[in-house]
């Protein structure tokens, strides 16, 4: 885990806590305009930015909640390291460099400003901007560190590497897989299993700025070759790349990506029994825990929960059985929202609904289990509430990933 001290004087510590009330106030009001302005003067970032994210504000509240997060522990800035590892990631995932945060520097000293031009003196500005620039050159020097490691690893690189497409296949009705090797046709670098790729569209293919998602792996790492898999989004912001690789990209074309990322994999040791709970598109990192864990031999138990609305939304369901089958000691369950009259109970699906736990037994859930969550924000929020509900299992035991701009299951 990352760890950083502040190098801020008390005064300027004090000065910038000050202004607290007022950012509570403001809220994501300040974000918003923050994103708008900026990309108004600098509008080259939007080829880095997710600017889909700015339709369904979750970046403005993404972004908020971590300035206010950082207002408030300047004083004890160890408890930020958890959310400035996530962001690093997240950063390299999107190839920001240490020329971006200038810019970013000045347009929210700008905002506070513009929004606040009595209570932004020139004393809180000084105070903003120095605080700005630490936290600046912690991240500047943790991605510094990502970029490097990728690099040096056997299969590694740094910025985009142009990948084709050897195999493409449909899941469910929503999710596609893409399994992709290096054009140069060199080795690809192992990964940390929940982790994910970032693939790049160029701009002009669907939106005047090139365009920059993130997908789960969904297999186990091997050396030679990466598989995502894909769920479309029908909203005309939000799918634009998910509809780009559904629509425009088959078996032989060429995709450019970056290297693997992010903070949320499995870190379970062989006497861990793991429980996997997914919701939609979600079970996607699952499957590379999954396969990893199998690969592996994993000798303790492996409990699949998933949930969806019905078969033809459920995506790897015959290769999970044929899992089942090699593996004496996999066991999975699954919940469908509103089965198909020709969806077959205790074949298809085991429970009808939403996921509960309670109706499984007490042994799935003790202090000796890892769990890992990955799903809409919403399921996970109640799994999270169902887990740490029971006597013996402590948030510490849940490791979860949310997908987009960085939340935890208490921010939203």
């Amino acid at each position: 885990m990352l760890e950083f001290k502040t190098m801020l004087d008390a005064q300027t510590i004090a000065t910038v806590q000050a202004t607290i009330p007022l950012l509570e106030q403001a809220n994501t009001a300040l974000t918003t305009h923050f994103y708008q302005r900026m990309f108004k003067w600098n509008p080259e970032l939007k080829h880095i930015f997710n600017v889909s994210n700015q339709h369904n504000s979750s970046q403005p509240k993404a972004l908020f909640n971590a300035i206010l997060a950082y207002a408030k522990h300047l004083h004890e800035p160890g408890r930020l390291a958890e959310m400035v590892e996530h962001i690093a990631h997240k950063h390299t995932g999107f190839m920001i460099l240490p020329e971006h945060y200038p810019i970013v520097g000045q347009h929210l000293l700008a905002t506070l400003q513009e929004l606040a031009p009595e209570a932004a003196t020139p004393e809180v500005l000084a105070a903003w901007d120095k605080a700005y620039a630490a936290l600046a050159d912690i991240f500047i020097q943790r991605e510094g560190e990502l970029y490097d490691q990728r690099e040096a690893v056997i299969g590694g690189w740094r910025g985009a590497r142009v990948f084709y497409v050897v195999h493409k296949e449909r899941e469910s009705d929503c999710i596609t897989s893409f399994v992709l090797a290096a054009e140069d046709g060199g080795p690809v670098m192992d990964f940390q299993p929940g982790q994910y790729l970032s693939v790049i569209m160029p701009s002009g293919t669907a939106s005047p700025y090139q365009q920059i998602r993130q997908y789960s792996l969904s297999d186990k790492p091997n050396g030679k070759t990466y598989r995502i898999s894909v769920k479309q989004e029908l909203h005309p912001q939000l799918g634009l790349v998910s509809s780009y690789l559904h629509e425009q990209i088959n078996v032989g074309d060429k995709l450019s990506i970056l290297p693997p990322a992010g903070d949320f994999y499995l870190q379970a040791d062989h006497e861990t029994p793991v429980v996997l709970i997914s919701a939609g598109v979600g079970l996607t990192p699952m499957m590379s825990m999954l396969n990893q864990l199998l690969e592996q031999q994993h000798p303790a138990k492996i409990y699949f929960l998933h949930a969806c609305e019905h078969s033809e939304v459920h995506a790897f369901r015959d290769e999970l059985i044929r899992l089942k089958q090699r593996h004496t000691n996999l066991v999975s369950y699954t919940w469908y929202r509103e089965p198909k009259s020709t969806d077959r109970y205790q074949h298809d699906y085991d429970f009808q609904g939403f996921m509960d736990l309670t109706v499984l037994c007490k042994t799935f859930f003790n202090p000796k289990h890892q769990y890992y969550l990955c799903g809409p924000l919403p399921f996970m929020k109640n799994i999270f509430k169902q887990l740490t509900a029971m006597d013996n299992i402590s948030s510490d035991q849940i490791n979860y990933e949310v997908f987009g701009p960085h939340n935890t299951l208490s921010d939203a």
